[in-house]
This record gives structure tokens, sequence and C-alpha cells, in this order.
């Protein structure tokens, strides 16, 4: 496919290290330009160019502009017909997209995470569902939104990865004062979390974890009655949009 990139930033431009090599033509914006040459250094599908000539190239136009920008970027720019529009822009409707980018087609809102750029990550998307599958599936598991209200829940929820990664920091940290060597530690931790995390839902493996007196049961116990439910709750509740 002839893919193009109005705003190359760090997610933008992971996005594009997920698709190089795929046998796509991947044009990029000028914007962030470290960013865009260092993708066109590092890959031979990709290409530099100003935005209209991204537009002008590309069959299927991704927009990683901050929201605030994109009205003054993009409206110089010419779209045609036929064209179809994926947005990673946090904040911006379907109907927003539309009247951004007329009379090209408003497909699809997208929230990627960094991890796209290696595959095996989550990919949120919300619209023409079916056609960022088509790109990133397999290599990659797309989650379908039905609404802004959905999709407000799931971009509040997955900030709990910081607390989680901090969580496990620390473990380590604690491990390294009893004389385990940090690296290891952490390596260690990192590895059955996310091994456990992939291999099961979280009711069974609680279960699966709740031996009586066991040590899992016995932190677990613990950190709830130091309230980590009530202030996980307080603390999305506050993310989430009246």
């Amino acid at each position: 496919m002839r893919l193009g990139f109005v705003g190359t930033g760090t997610i933008a431009s992971a996005v594009v290290r997920g698709l190089a090599g795929a046998g796509h033509r991947i044009a990029v914006s000028e914007r962030s330009a470290a960013h865009s040459s260092a993708l066109a250094a590092e890959f031979p599908d990709v290409v530099v160019a100003d935005n209209q000539s991204v537009v002008d190239a590309s069959d299927i136009v991704f927009l990683g502009l901050l929201p605030e920008a994109a009205p003054a970027i993009l409206s110089p720019l010419k779209f045609r017909e036929g064209q179809q529009v994926i947005s990673f822009m946090a904040g911006v409707t379907m109907g927003e997209l539309s009247g951004l980018v007329a009379p090209a087609t408003a497909s699809a809102l997208m929230l990627p995470f960094p991890g796209i750029a290696q595959g095996g990550s989550p990919i949120l998307a919300m619209g023409d569902v079916a056609l960022v599958a088509s790109l990133f599936s397999p290599e990659n598991a797309v989650f379908p939104v039905s609404s802004p209200e959905e999709l407000d829940a799931y971009v509040c929820a997955q900030a709990v990865l910081s607390p989680a990664v901090a969580m496990v920091g620390a473990a380590g940290q604690w491990m390294a004062a009893k004389g385990v060597d940090p690296q290891a530690g952490e390596a260690f931790l990192r590895a059955l979390v996310g091994s456990s995390l992939l291999a099961s839902e979280c009711a069974p493996m609680i279960e699966a974890l709740n031996t009586p007196g066991g040590y899992n049961q016995r932190l677990r116990q613990h950190m709830e009655r130091a309230g980590m439910a009530d202030a996980l709750g307080e603390g999305l509740d506050a993310l989430s949009k009246p």
C-alpha cells in the first residue's frame, strides 16, 4: 500500500517501524525532522517529503499531530476523494476528523503504543477496524472500540501500566537491598509478570495464586488492606472525562 504520515513524532515513528519492510511505500512528513530522517536512513521503503507531497503520494494517510496544531497544519492541504485517513490524535472525534480531511474519508481513530514497532502490542481502534486490522494484524492485537465513552475508559485504564511498572521496579529494588543482583532481579520479575499476564485471564490467575497462607495471597491481602483497590478506582475516576 501507499502509506503517508503527517506528523512524525515518537508514536508515529513506532508505527512506521512496525510497517516498514512489509512491502508498503511509506512517505513521512518533514515535521519532527530528527525522527523522519532517522526513519528514511533506516528503511529503504521510507522517504521524507513535505506535508502536501505526503498526502499526494498516499492512499492511506496517518495523522500524528498535536490536536491543537492540527487545524492550522491540515487546512492548507488538499486531500482527495478515495483517500482514507487514520488519526492518532487523542481527543479528536470522527466528526472533527471528517471536517479536517474532506473530501477524503475519515476512516478510523487509532491509539497505538510504542510496542507496535516490534509487534505484539495492543491497538485501540474505532471506526473502520477492519482497515486497521488489515495493516497491523496478526502481528498486533487490535481491540475494537464502539463509542467515545468506551475509548475514554480504555485510555484511562491503560494508565495502570505506569503504577504496575513502578511496583515491579520497587520490588526489584527491594530484592537488590537483600543482596540480589539488581539487573537479574528486575529481569526475573519482568519475565514473571509479563509471561503470566499473557498466559491467563486475571480472575483464574488470582484464584491459582490464592493458596491459603501462600506468599502471593499474603502480599495481595496486605495490599488490599492498605487500600490498593480503592486508590486505583479513585485514580481512574479522576482521569475519566465527566
